[in-house]
């Protein structure tokens, strides 16, 4: 199939060393460059794919070498003016959980940034700590270009940088002043706990972790949504991903889409970022948001299947994986 669509990709590319539940070492350059490569490889070569980020110095000419194998990707927009970019250390303690340390930062991304990108067909904004990215910058975007889709993830306002390099959660405590600019919503579970802080959470709740479940999801949910969010999709793990949405009558849907099912799980990093390209690919070419949820289920197990970026397959590959796991139908269960 040809696709023709200009798409930015906002977010860090940080030098990561990922040291797997296996004991094993890896050392790559992962978050938005797994989102630019899986929508590299399903676009195909009549789109063309714009990321925008921050890096060290020493670091762009490894990201550039990367990006160069993909003739749709123009990575102009990585730049290293103020030689500033993330470094970070992934230790899995099993094959979800993880301890994280950041020792690099990157600048914000700001409207500097993106001020020749106004005329993309989407943004997919994949921010993986609160300062990456400036809210004025999406409220730039939206005010130039309404009809594009911002995809976002909310990975980066739920997610801070101690002194000492810890990165912990947080509360994204001003999240109403971005939601007007965000249309599809991304996030896990534990991120869902820190963007639906409550007057019912008093103090002596915040003390220790408190109770935060699939049934406190919806009123989070219809919160965006009557916010301007059009999708709300949660990541379950293997359980695969709620979405929210509102319908023709303007009553709110909730539908869950099952995980595709891997039977040998390799690396679980930037399956986060890459679930993002699937979902940014299904909002683009389909007005089905439970299609384009499987897209994202598909490009999230095609992620865990090894350490290289080789396992994104392009739309005739993929697009036969979704079959095979949801039939032709695209009805979630």
């Amino acid at each position: 199939m040809d696709f023709q669509y200009k798409v930015a990709v906002l977010g860090p590319i940080p030098r990561d060393t990922i040291i797997t539940y296996r004991g094993e070492v890896v050392e790559k350059y992962g978050a938005i460059n797994h989102t630019v490569i899986g929508l590299s490889r399903l676009l195909g070569d009549n789109s063309k794919i714009f990321p925008v980020a921050h890096m060290r110095k020493k670091d762009l000419p490894a990201v550039q070498k990367i990006l160069a194998q993909y003739s749709n990707v123009d990575f102009s927009h990585i730049t290293d003016n103020d030689d500033q970019g993330d470094v970070i250390c992934l230790r899995f303690i099993d094959q979800n959980q993880r301890l994280e340390k950041q020792s690099g930062i990157m600048s914000p991304i700001t409207i500097k940034d993106v001020e020749e990108l106004v005329d993309c067909d989407a943004y997919v904004v994949v921010p993986v700590t609160e300062f990456e990215i400036a809210l004025e910058t999406l409220r730039f975007l939206k005010q130039h270009n309404r009809d594009a889709p911002v995809i976002f993830d909310a990975h980066g306002p739920t997610n801070m940088m101690t002194t000492l390099g810890d990165r912990l959660l947080k509360f994204w405590v001003d999240r109403d002043r971005w939601l007007p600019y965000i249309d599809v919503l991304k996030m896990n579970l534990d991120e869902a706990k820190c963007c639906w802080f409550h007057n019912k959470y008093k103090l002596k709740d915040l003390e220790r972790d408190y109770a935060f479940t699939r049934e406190d999801l919806p009123p989070f949910a219809w919160h965006c949504l009557r916010m301007g969010v059009r999708l709300v999709c949660v990541t379950l793990d293997a359980e695969g991903c709620l979405i929210f949405y509102l319908n023709d009558q303007g009553e709110m849907e909730e539908k869950l889409v099952p995980a595709v099912r891997v039977d040998n799980v390799i690396d679980t990093t930037g399956c986060g970022d890459s679930f993002a390209a699937g979902l940014a690919f299904g909002v683009l070419t389909s007005n089905d948001y439970v299609k384009a949820a499987q897209y994202a289920n598909v490009l999230g197990a095609l992620r865990t299947q090894g350490k290289t970026f080789d396992v994104f397959k392009d739309f005739s590959e993929t697009e036969k994986i979704r079959v095979a796991a949801y039939g032709e139908s695209e009805n979630a269960e």
